[in-house]
């Protein structure tokens, strides 16, 4: 049976305390401020064989309402109610009882909603502090992004590229990764005009529209009357069709996530006819991350080069205090933010 890495295992504690968000109900729908609890708890020591983390930052993912909705199918264990929640985050060891892992090490972990983690060494992996302004970035949706185009999608040079949610943490990278590996055009959706000038703008993308201006297929298809050879989609609904019908012969479409449901009280139904895919031969390709690790590595290198010769932006929101947190998730599904979301914990 899969298990979430909710457990904080039970050892002698000392005066520190610590805050931790938990679901407080599962939610009918969009979850209201009440489906979540914030509450103060101690904080063990670690046993031999555990370290104790003090998270500095932790990620928000659109991904997350779903496992507070517990759909099914889902990838990940849903959240529990009354346990605390989970998600990445980075933090700093400041006592650890492992020779694997000392005092000051960064590590990454799968411990967020929470402002300090104890358990087992191996549920920590260091990393490097040097690599980023801020280890905020240890946290980025890059490689997501970059697995999504290069595994899912088979990005080829001169491909035209399209991304919905393109303003997002994950397609805001999907659109300027695509540029950097050849694609000949890249097209992003997002929800508001500002969104849009700041996909043409800062990130670079050659064309963008709001997907409220209208039929999306449409203005898809003013944008690239040629068709698209690649869809990056954060979406579902109507611009997974919309992509379908303007798609190119032996089109790729690379599926990673589901914003349309998550924001919806009543989602869009799924793509629909088929028969476009049939004839036009497509790939549509559902993919997880964690079945690409063994690309981090690669992508850690080249993502490092783009920052320092400013051939990528990482574009960043930054929310402060784990209190906030509930309230940014559900801004964040709303479309509040640009780039990637982050919560400083702590001081």
């Amino acid at each position: 049976m899969t298990t979430s890495p909710n457990t904080t295992p039970k050892s002698t504690s000392t005066s520190r305390t610590g805050l931790e968000a938990r679901l407080a109900a599962r939610p009918d729908g969009f979850p209201a401020p009440d489906a979540f609890e914030i509450a103060e708890v101690p904080v063990p020591d670690p046993a031999p064989g555990q370290v104790l983390v003090r998270n500095l930052f932790m990620s928000l993912d659109p991904g997350m309402l779903l496992l507070i909705a517990d759909e099914p199918g889902l990838p990940m264990p849903r959240y529990e109610v009354g346990e605390p929640m989970y998600g990445d985050a980075v933090g700093e060891v400041i006592a650890s009882a492992d020779t694997s892992l000392a005092e000051g090490d960064l590590v990454v972990h799968r411990l967020g909603w929470r402002e300090y983690a104890v358990a087992g060494a191996g549920a920590f992996r260091r990393v490097d502090r040097a690599a980023y302004p801020s280890p905020s970035l240890h946290l980025s949706f890059g490689l997501v992004a970059y697995v999504g185009l290069l595994e899912a999608a088979e990005l080829r040079p001169g491909d035209t590229v399209f991304v919905s949610s393109a303003a997002g943490a994950t397609g805001g990278m999907a659109g300027q990764i695509a540029r950097l590996k050849g694609a000949a055009q890249v097209i992003g959706s997002a929800g508001s005009p500002e969104k849009v000038a700041h996909l043409t703008g800062k990130l670079g993308f050659d064309a963008a529209f709001d997907y409220h201006d209208g039929p999306v297929v449409d203005r898809l298809r003013e944008a690239a009357p040629d068709g698209i050879d690649v869809y990056f989609d954060n979406v579902g609904g109507e611009q997974l069709r919309a992509a379908i019908e303007v798609m190119n012969v032996h089109g790729r479409i690379a599926v990673c996530g589901a914003l349309n449901r998550q924001r919806a009280a009543r989602p869009d139904a799924g793509p629909g006819d088929l028969l476009s895919v049939v004839g036009k031969r497509l790939t549509i390709r559902g993919f997880t991350l964690r079945d690409h690790l063994d690309r981090a590595a690669e992508f850690g290198e080249q993502f490092r080069g783009w920052l320092r010769d400013g051939s990528i932006v990482h574009d960043e929101t930054v929310v402060d205090g784990l209190a906030n947190a509930p309230r940014a998730l559900r801004d964040l599904v709303g479309g509040a933010y640009t780039g990637k979301t982050v919560v400083r914990l702590g001081s």
